[in-house]
């Protein structure tokens, strides 16, 4: 018999104290919370994180970020496919309504963009507000973002912190340790300005993992746009290598909406733009 996966009825019980903390929370609305999983799934589900096989993963390296995704569920162990299933499920949906204030949210069960990610030592993820619409969904409106922390252990040492900036670019607001068993959930606007963007500092073999989901809500005509990546104040001339690999990524993703292209292409796409990259920089 496999454990229970998340105790929905305590969320459900403490949702006015949360919904209050997540509409309050600067710089845009979100929530920490630690302990999500039921103990014995948390364990359970950390031990299955897939290896560093490399036919098990995309890797997805430019400047704006190193790291790599799985987003096959046939390749992930029992307790991670039951934690994905419970956290795409209509009551835990309803219960990030009741959360976020945000009405008829919907799970993506394609994973655009989401599934597991790793990143290893000198992985980084850039500065960014997310792409606004689901590629294969035209009327699909990103709004929240799950983040599920499933790392053994996490000395403040490794750094990889999850930062939230202002929304004019201006500070760091908060930073969140991905400690193991620890969520983070957030509104996806045009201005909530995120990422991990200090090169980790663990040791080699060990890797920041976690699980990613993405909520939309079906809009009439909502408006367009590609993953923002912004430079940080003290960027300098780092900030131009930011811009430019922005707008080429913009390029392939209005590609890959009109095409149809898959998470593969785009991790193909990207090694043939850093190989050009790095001719130029010798």
């Amino acid at each position: 018999m496999r454990p229970m996966v998340v105790d929905l009825a305590k969320l459900e019980r403490d949702v006015v104290e949360l919904h209050e903390r997540y509409a309050s929370a600067q710089p845009f609305p979100h929530i920490v919370m630690d302990d999500f999983l039921c103990p014995d799934a948390a364990k359970l589900a950390t031990s299955e994180f897939p290896s560093d096989n490399p036919d098990r993963w995309l890797h997805f390296a430019h400047v704006n970020e190193r790291k790599f995704s799985n987003t096959d569920p046939e390749q992930w162990g029992p307790t991670l496919q039951s934690v994905l299933a419970e956290l795409n499920s209509p009551r835990f949906v309803t219960f990030l309504t009741a959360v976020t204030g945000i009405p008829d949210l919907l799970a993506d069960d394609s994973l655009e963009g989401g599934g597991l990610h790793r990143s290893v030592k000198g992985g980084y993820l850039n500065i960014h507000a997310d792409f606004t619409v689901h590629p294969r969904h035209r009327h699909w409106r990103r709004r929240v973002n799950l983040l599920l922390y499933l790392n053994d252990d996490w000395p403040g040492e490794y750094g990889g912190e999850l930062e939230f900036w202002s929304r004019d670019m201006k500070r760091c607001v908060t930073k969140t340790a991905p400690i193991g068993n620890r969520v983070v959930i957030f509104t996806t606007d045009a201005d909530s300005f995120h990422g991990h963007p200090e090169p980790l500092r663990c040791p080699d073999g060990v890797s920041r993992r976690s699980l990613a989901l993405y909520y939309f809500t079906e809009e009439d005509a909502p408006v367009e746009r590609s993953t923002n990546y912004r430079a940080r104040p003290g960027d300098g001339l780092k900030s131009l290598s930011i811009y430019l690999d922005k707008e080429a990524l913009k390029l392939f993703d209005g590609m890959k909406r009109r095409l149809g292209l898959s998470d593969e292409a785009g991790s193909a796409f990207l090694k043939r733009l850093e190989r050009v990259r790095s001719r130029f920089r010798k």
